[in-house]
């Protein structure tokens, strides 16, 4: 009997243990569930039994009532929204395909409400079909040309009107990226011949310019060396010719072959005197004509 009895304290002993385990880990759970933390970059909306409070919780460690209020973690860092293949047509009704990059945050503030009136998926239910709106309604004020030379200001146009269609619901663009513009291929290859023509003629254009250039260039030259010569012409005296001729002179006396087969002697101050008379004459100053000119001009000896 004294065995069993102490069989009965030892169970007895061990449930309290057990007991007194369960309830220390209840309790455990209890204080771990009251408490929740916030991470950076994310902001605490609280559903209590269900319904969402407008209350939003910032970073950090909150608490909550276990089991009844449950919070939920929504991402304020900024994301990346990409929209593929946004087809639309430009003011000249060409097809133009459109790829967009928007850099996107939500609002602190605005946390319960895009949690509670739009739900986690927030990207594919509000902006996604608001940037392929925005791409259609820009793309349509701007012929396919201008698309690609004013990419600028049609990017600001469809960020500003992307703002204004999605900023009530606390979604803040930061960022708004055109990454491409794709046409179709009949309009790249008019843009090919287009720009082909243009180089040529500009080609063409420089072509004749030098041309131009170069037949001023010829035309100076011309002139240039026209007016040297009549420069020459007029300081070429008697006494230069002579004095050029001494200079070069070798000894010799200059001498011509006659008709006969003879040879003459030349006179160099009659040809001299010859030149001067007829640059007189051309001057408008008179001279004296001589018949017998030819004979007086030059005399030799028959050798």
């Amino acid at each position: 009997m004294a065995e069993n009895k102490v069989i009965d304290v030892g169970g007895k002993s061990m449930g309290k243990i057990i007991t007194i385990i369960v309830v220390i880990a209840v309790l455990v759970l209890l204080i771990l569930s009251s408490f929740t933390v916030v991470t950076a970059g994310h902001s605490g909306v609280v559903v209590t039994l269900g319904q969402v409070s407008d209350n939003v919780l910032n970073e950090g460690l909150h608490f909550k009532i276990p089991f009844v209020q449950q919070i939920v973690l929504i991402d304020n860092r900024v994301k990346k929204a990409e929209v593929n293949d946004a087809s639309s047509a430009s003011k000249d009704l060409q097809t133009v395909t459109s790829t967009i990059v928007v850099n996107y945050k939500i609002l602190n503030s605005y946390s319960a409400s895009v949690y509670k009136n739009i739900g986690m998926d927030y990207e594919s239910v509000i902006i996604t079909p608001a940037v392929v709106e925005c791409v259609k309604a820009v793309t349509a004020k701007f012929t396919a040309e201008e698309l690609i030379t004013n990419r600028q200001n049609v990017s600001d146009q469809m960020m500003e009107l992307l703002r204004q269609k999605i900023g009530s619901y606390g979604i803040d663009i930061q960022i708004f990226n055109i990454t491409g513009f794709e046409f179709t291929a009949e309009y790249n290859a008019a843009i090919e011949a287009k720009q082909t023509a243009q180089q040529n003629a500009l080609k063409a254009e420089q072509d004749l310019q030098r041309i131009k250039v170069e037949a001023e260039q010829t035309v100076a030259k011309a002139e240039a060396e026209a007016e040297a010569y009549r420069l020459k012409s007029e300081q070429l005296t008697p006494e230069i010719i002579i004095s050029n001729y001494i200079e070069k002179w070798d000894g010799k006396l200059p001498t011509v072959v006659s008709g006969d087969g003879g040879t003459m002697m030349i006179d160099l101050s009659k040809l001299l005197e010859q030149m001067n008379g007829n640059s007189q004459n051309a001057s408008g100053s008179s001279a004296p004509s001589s018949s017998n000119n030819n004979a007086d001009n030059s005399t030799g000896t028959e050798e």
